[in-house]
C-alpha cells in the first residue's frame, strides 16, 4: 500500500529576536514606574545616560525613548480603555509586564507617526525579547485589533457620550481619573472648553524652563543657548523650546542657574516683592526641599542684605537644598527640621514661604504617572500637615511680616479651604492681594489669592495666598 501523505515542509529555522535598545529601555522605565512606584522623570535620565555611555543611543534615540515613556504614561487611561476592548479578559488579569508592552504598542499605533506595520512589528519583537515567544503571539493578536482604526474612531467607541456623563467622557478622552477631572473642573469653574483645554495641556510635554539666579547668572547669558527664548512672566526665566539637556548648560552645571518651572519662580518673586511694614532682614523657607525656590529666595535676599533660613524635614532633601544654595553670595543657613515643630522662636522672620506637601495635581505634565497613583483619600492625609505648616508659618513671622502659602495643586481642599480654615483660627492675620505682585500675568481671577494654570499661563498649576500678620 503506497503512502499518499504529503511530505512535510521543512520547519523554518528559529529566528532569534532582535533587541531594540530604544524600546527595551522604554519598557524598563515603565516597569520601574509600575513596580517601584518610581517617577519617570527620576528613572529615565540615568537610563538614558547609561545607554549613551554604552554607545547604544544617539540624540534621536533618546528623544524617541522619552516620547514612548511619557506618551504612554500620559495616555495610559485612554489606552487601557481601548485595550480592554481588544482583550478577551479583564485587564487586571493581564500580567503587568505584558500590559506595559501592549501600552507601548498602543501609543506607537495611536499617538505617534510610526507606521502601523512598523509599530506592531517592533512591539512584537520587544515582546519576544522581554516576555518570550508565547506571550509575543498574544501581543501580536491584540495590537492587530488596536491597529484597525485610529484614535478618534476608538474614542467614539470606548468613551461614553458627553451628554450622558460629561466627567467620564472627559476622563477617557483625556486620560485622567474621573475624580481628578471632577476636582480640576471644580477648581477651574467655567464651561466645557476650559476644562478640556486644561486636560489637553496636562497631556502636552512641557518645555524645559531655566532660572537665572540673581547675582550669579543672567537671563541674557542663558539666552545664548540653542533654541532658548525668554520666559513669559519671570524676568529670570528662559525656556529651552527644543528640550535639550540642562546639565550641558554651563550656568546650570556650576549652580548659578537651575531648572525651575516659571510658576514656582513667580511664587518666590511674589513673596519677595510683597510690601512689608518694618525691617526686611530675615527670611524663612519652611518647606525648602528640594531647593529650587530656596535658591531663588536666597539670591533675592542676598541682593537686599537679608538672610535666608531654609528648613527641610527630611535630611536627604535638606542635603539637596544645601547643594542648590551652595555658592550663594549672601548669608544663608540650611537645617533639617520639622516645620510644624519649629527650631526657631516665634515672630523671628519678616518673610516666610511654605510650599506645602500636596497631591501634586498641578504638575501632571511633568509627572503624568501621579494621576494614576493618587486617590481622593490622599487629601485627608495631607490636610492636617498643610494646616499645621501654615499655622506655624503665621506664628513664625513677626507682626507686619508676610507669609506665602503655596502648593502645586489646584484642588480646592488643598488651597482655599486650608487658608480659610487657618485664618478662622488665627484672627491676627489677613489676606493681601497677590495679583499685583505677578505683573503682566493675565487671567488671575478675582483674588486675593492666585491660581496659575498650564493652559492659561504655560506653568504648573501653582497656587499662592499671601497673608500678613496683623497682631
Amino acid at each position: 500500500m503506497s503512502d499518499t501523505r504529503r511530505p512535510r515542509k521543512p520547519a523554518k529555522p528559529y529566528r532569534r529576536p532582535q533587541k531594540d535598545p530604544v524600546r527595551v529601555l522604554a519598557f524598563e522605565a515603565l516597569r520601574a514606574v509600575d513596580e517601584r512606584d518610581a517617577y519617570a522623570n527620576l528613572v529615565l535620565p540615568p537610563l538614558l545616560r547609561k545607554a549613551r555611555e554604552k554607545g547604544d543611543f544617539d540624540g534621536r534615540d533618546a528623544a524617541l525613548a522619552t516620547e514612548l515613556v511619557y506618551g504612554t504614561l500620559r495616555r495610559q487611561g485612554t489606552y487601557d480603555a481601548i485595550l480592554a476592548s481588544c482583550v478577551d479578559r479583564p485587564l487586571r488579569e493581564v500580567d503587568p509586564p505584558v500590559l506595559d508592552v501592549l501600552s507601548l504598542g498602543a501609543h506607537q499605533l495611536l499617538g505617534t507617526r510610526i507606521p502601523s506595520h512598523a509599530a506592531v512589528s517592533a512591539t512584537v519583537e520587544l515582546a519576544r525579547v522581554v516576555l518570550g515567544d508565547g506571550r509575543a503571539k498574544f501581543v501580536n493578536a491584540v495590537l492587530r485589533k488596536v491597529a484597525r482604526q485610529d484614535l478618534d474612531a476608538w474614542l467614539e467607541e470606548v468613551a461614553p457620550p458627553y451628554d450622558e456623563d460629561p466627567e467620564d467622557h472627559l476622563a477617557v478622552v483625556h486620560s485622567h481619573p474621573r475624580w481628578v477631572v471632577s476636582a480640576l473642573w471644580d477648581s477651574l469653574g467655567g464651561p466645557r472648553a476650559g476644562i478640556e483645554d486644561l486636560l489637553e495641556a496636562d497631556n502636552e510635554r512641557p518645555e524645559v524652563t531655566l532660572v537665572a539666579r540673581p547675582g550669579r547668572a543672567t537671563a541674557d547669558e542663558l539666552l545664548r543657548e540653542d533654541a532658548a527664548v525668554p520666559g513669559r512672566w519671570s524676568p529670570y526665566a528662559v525656556r529651552l523650546t527644543e528640550g535639550g539637556e540642562p546639565g550641558a548648560v554651563d550656568a546650570v552645571r556650576e549652580g548659578r542657574a537651575g531648572v525651575q518651572d516659571e510658576g514656582s519662580q513667580l511664587v518666590a518673586l511674589a513673596l519677595a516683592d510683597a510690601p512689608l511694614e518694618g525691617p526686611d532682614e530675615k527670611w524663612l523657607d519652611g518647606c525648602a526641599g528640594p531647593g529650587g525656590k530656596a535658591a531663588l529666595l536666597a539670591a533675592l535676599a542676598a541682593e537686599r542684605g537679608a538672610t535666608l533660613l531654609a528648613s527641610e524635614k527630611q535630611p536627604h532633601r535638606a542635603g539637596l537644598v544645601a547643594k542648590a544654595l551652595a555658592g550663594n553670595p549672601g548669608p544663608y543657613q540650611v537645617i533639617a527640621a520639622d516645620g510644624t515643630r519649629p527650631a526657631w522662636r516665634p515672630g523671628s522672620f519678616d518673610r516666610v514661604l511654605v510650599d506645602v506637601p500636596c497631591t501634586g495635581l498641578g504638575a501632571l505634565r511633568r509627572r503624568p504617572e501621579a494621576r494614576w497613583r493618587r486617590r481622593p483619600e490622599d487629601l485627608d492625609g495631607f490636610a492636617p500637615l498643610q494646616r499645621g505648616l501654615l499655622r506655624t508659618a503665621l506664628e513664625s513671622v513677626r507682626v507686619g511680616g508676610v507669609v506665602g502659602y503655596a502648593t502645586c495643586s489646584p484642588h480646592l481642599a488643598e488651597t482655599r479651604a486650608v487658608v480659610t480654615d487657618v485664618l478662622k483660627q488665627f484672627p491676627g492675620a489677613e489676606l493681601i492681594d497677590a495679583r499685583p505682585l505677578l505683573p503682566g500675568v493675565p487671567a488671575l481671577g478675582d483674588g486675593p489669592d492666585v491660581q496659575l494654570w498650564p493652559h492659561l499661563h504655560g506653568t504648573d498649576a501653582m497656587y499662592l495666598a499671601l497673608v500678613r500678620r496683623t497682631a
